[in-house]
């Protein structure tokens, strides 16, 4: 009998709801993830470190590290702090630079991990990449998904309004990212996985179409699980296509054209999908992905994250350069510099009026 479906990497765990942490041991007890109780905690120190209290008298057998940042030397250290720990799995408790840290770390020595973040900034929650500060910048590197993922929407909630606000950049984006990879396809013949395609593309739909705002555990709960699936989805396409092309194009020539001045990735890439909508004509589309940003709180024009129009030309023209072999709306309508300019003058009007 031949196998007729496939298997998808995917935590085996995942709670979303108020309240989750509380029931951390208990996830954290499952025979799949810790037998022994014996655990490596990386925390950071600021909203992990506050959470520390709370939760260690549940984990009597955990080890806690206190991880300083988000940098490759950081991850590398703390593998090596925990190389001969002989623990059952890794738990990153705190904010993204903390989760990425820990991932590493965990696949360094062979441990799986479990992700507990305290804001939901960005979808690399629950991705099979690290995102880390190195010596020439900032590098991605693969990592196994987490094997759970425990998000406390009371926790978020306490988090700086603007990490949920970037995380509804990122997952909006995905409804880009997807139209990048269609467009692949009918020009190259790009392979799409379909089921990486509709995961993501309905998780950036779910945060676009959700009437209630930042405050709501309502919307929340839609913002986390879409974060979740589309860390899944870029698992199940093995490379991050359902999640990036123009939009995140964008986002990482601010980082390297400007990284002193650089807004956060969320905001970035909100604004990249919002132009990029634009750019391939689909004008309807980049107004409301525009106007639901603002009403969010997020940038949709370079001068409400402190650019100049003639600095965003610069970085839409440098865009393409960032990830070469990905082929997006930039790639494939290859403007010049004069023309991003008089594309944006139009673009800056249609979304103000």
């Amino acid at each position: 009998m031949p196998v007729l479906t496939r298997l998808i990497p995917s935590p085996v765990v995942v709670d979303i709801r108020p309240g989750a942490l509380d029931d951390l041991a208990s996830v954290l007890s499952d025979q799949r993830i810790s037998h022994s109780g014996k655990l490596a905690v990386a925390v950071s120190n600021g909203s992990g470190a506050k959470l520390r209290e709370r939760i260690a008298p549940a984990l009597p057998g955990a080890t806690w590290y206190e991880v300083g940042g988000g940098t490759l030397d950081d991850a590398i250290r703390l593998a090596g702090a925990m190389k001969a720990g002989h623990y059952d799995a890794v738990v990153g408790l705190g904010g993204g630079k903390i989760i990425d840290c820990a991932k590493f770390a965990a696949a360094r020595v062979g441990l799986p991990l479990v992700a507990v973040p305290t804001n939901l900034a960005h979808d690399g929650l629950c991705s099979p990449v690290a995102t880390l500060d190195n010596d020439a910048g900032r590098g991605s590197y693969g990592v196994p998904n987490p094997i759970a993922v425990v998000i406390d929407l009371d926790v978020i909630r306490e988090a700086p309004v603007r990490f949920v606000r970037a995380g509804i950049g990122d997952a909006v984006s995905n409804v880009s990212a997807i139209a990048d990879w269609e467009l692949s396809n009918r020009v190259n013949g790009e392979k799409i996985d379909g089921l990486a395609a509709a995961m993501a593309r309905q998780a950036g739909e779910a945060v676009l179409r959700h009437p209630g705002g930042v405050g709501d555990n309502d919307f929340l709960q839609v913002l986390a699980e879409a974060l979740v699936l589309t860390g899944v989805a870029m698992s199940i396409s093995g490379d991050s296509r359902p999640a990036s092309g123009a939009c995140h194009e964008i986002n990482h020539a601010f980082d390297l054209l400007f990284p002193k001045r650089a807004a956060s990735h969320g905001e970035q890439c909100g604004m990249g999908a919002a132009f990029a909508m634009y750019l391939r004509g689909a004008h309807e589309e980049s107004a409301y992905m525009a106007e639901v940003l603002h009403r969010h709180g997020l940038p949709v024009l370079p001068e409400e994250i402190g650019f100049t129009v003639d600095e965003f030309v610069q970085v839409v023209e440098f865009a393409p350069q960032t990830r070469p072999g990905r082929y997006t709306i930039l790639e494939h309508l290859d403007l010049t510099t004069h023309q991003i300019k008089d594309i944006y003058v139009d673009y800056a009007k249609a979304i103000g009026s």
